[in-house]
């Protein structure tokens, strides 16, 4: 009987133990703490992503910017990050970061709780990592790598013939393609993919370097995503007067 009672004593003590050790800081199933998150912006760029990834979240943040005052906003970010100058530039408690994807990446590991991207044993999860990192590392490198070639040689942007290297509408058709198949660049549903690949999307448009009409379900896409209550109140809190300071977009053909 008494070594049934130590036996059972031993038992209860090992399950509190364990109990313990799963509520440890840094475990998945703590509360996690606030961000204490510190958004620094200027108008119309990528800023913007962390904005409308917080009001998908509804996570607090602190919105820095000097409202329709380019360099103003620039002077700001650069007493933050003096070495990298960028929008966005954000302060997560004391630690200071850049490039929008990052951010999001960290923001969703900390407070997302499994919300704005698939689950990592779906089917959708690599298309949702593809997507993230395509967005700035093919797509908008391209746009704007076209815009500037366009912009130096004074005339439309033109579609080469023949063998070419990836060009913006060959990104764009590849766009294309995965849109006809799925709703949305995660997949089946909206994710933080979708936040990243609509900044892109967007200045090949307003930059002229290629008519997205020629893709529908791109335009479609668009439409969808921006018709969100939370991309709306980006936009009322992050760009209540439209984009100051835009680069003129290149010659209509």
């Amino acid at each position: 009987m008494i070594k049934q009672l130590q036996c059972a004593a031993a038992l209860i003590i090992m399950a509190m133990g364990a109990a313990h050790a799963a509520g440890k800081p840094g475990d998945s199933k703590t509360a996690a703490a606030p961000l204490n998150l510190t958004i620094y912006h200027i108008e119309g760029r990528r800023s913007e992503r962390i904005v409308w990834l917080c009001e998908e979240l509804g996570i607090p943040y602190k919105l820095e910017y000097k409202r329709g005052d380019i360099a103003a906003s620039m002077k700001s970010i650069h007493e933050m990050s003096p070495l990298m100058p960028v929008a966005p530039t954000v302060r997560i408690g004391d630690q200071v970061m850049v490039e929008s994807g990052a951010i999001i990446e960290l923001i969703l590991a900390r407070a997302g709780h499994g919300r704005l991207e698939p689950a990592v044993n779906s089917p959708d999860y690599p298309y949702y990592l593809q997507w993230m990192h395509f967005a700035e590392g093919s797509f908008a490198a391209r746009v704007i790598a076209d815009y500037r070639v366009a912009l130096i040689q004074g005339k439309p942007k033109t579609s080469a013939s023949g063998y070419k290297l990836v060009d913006t509408e060959a990104v764009l058709a590849f766009m294309e393609d995965f849109l006809s198949k799925h709703s949305y660049f995660g997949g089946s549903a909206f994710s933080a993919a979708d936040i990243m690949m609509l900044f892109p999307t967007n200045i090949t448009e307003a930059f002229n370097v290629a008519d997205l009409a020629a893709y529908p379900h791109i335009v479609a896409w668009r439409t969808n995503v921006e018709n969100r209550p939370a991309y709306k109140k980006m936009l009322e809190v992050a760009r209540p007067d439209g984009v100051p300071g835009m680069p003129k977009p290149l010659p209509k053909s």
